[in-house]
């Protein structure tokens, strides 16, 4: 992680995204902007809450996987705070699920990472004035697509699930009875129509609900 000094009255920005090269490029090329800051960075979700708390950024523009909190997990543990930080998401995944998630968790801006950093840029200067910052294609996409029909516990224990966790080691790690685990993965994979939890990860991931 590294920070610079914002300058007078530049949007201070906290970017968070686990790839190193990409975050750093991103971070140079925002502070060529006069009116933005990078005042710090972070490769996770939970460094990033850490950060918000110590910079009180303007804005926040993460990413949505990553190690240690996802950036959708950030966005729900930042709503949780009396931190006024507005969320940008910058992603790959042009995903309906994942965008009705960060609509429905208050993000006001979606991007996805194949655009010009000039529209980053802009993004963050409209999301600093109040105004939303997402591709209206996506959005439309996104209210026409089915509801996601896990709850976030179910996401918690599915998400462990799928890189290979026992339900020992998940119920572990939540705090919760290795019973009430197995009942969890019962109850997705009926929901999601699928054979096992490794399939019902993937219908999930497809779907941007995981």
């Amino acid at each position: 992680m590294s920070m610079s000094e914002p300058t007078s009255n530049a949007i201070r920005v906290l970017l968070v995204e686990d790839q190193t090269m990409l975050r750093g490029a991103l971070a140079e090329l925002m502070n060529l902007e006069r009116d933005i800051s990078i005042i710090a960075q972070a490769n996770n979700g939970r460094d990033a809450l850490q950060l918000a708390w110590q910079h009180i950024p303007d804005i926040i523009v993460t990413d949505i996987e990553m190690p240690d909190r996802t950036g959708l997990e950030l966005v729900e543990d930042l709503k949780q705070t009396t931190l006024k930080a507005r969320v940008i998401i910058l992603t790959t995944f042009a995903r309906p699920g994942y965008l009705r998630r960060a609509l429905d968790a208050g993000v006001r801006g979606y991007l996805l990472k194949d655009r010009p950093a000039s529209e980053l840029a802009e993004a963050i200067r409209r999301v600093h004035a109040g105004q939303c910052a997402i591709d209206p294609g996506l959005a439309t996409e996104a209210w026409a697509a089915p509801p996601n029909p896990l709850t976030e516990r179910e996401r918690q224990v599915l998400r462990r699930a799928s890189v290979g966790r026992s339900s020992s080691e998940i119920a572990t790690e939540l705090n919760l009875a290795e019973g009430t685990v197995r009942n969890y993965l019962s109850e997705i994979i009926s929901k999601l129509g699928a054979p096992n939890r490794i399939k019902a990860a993937q219908v999930a991931r497809k779907h941007g609900w995981l």
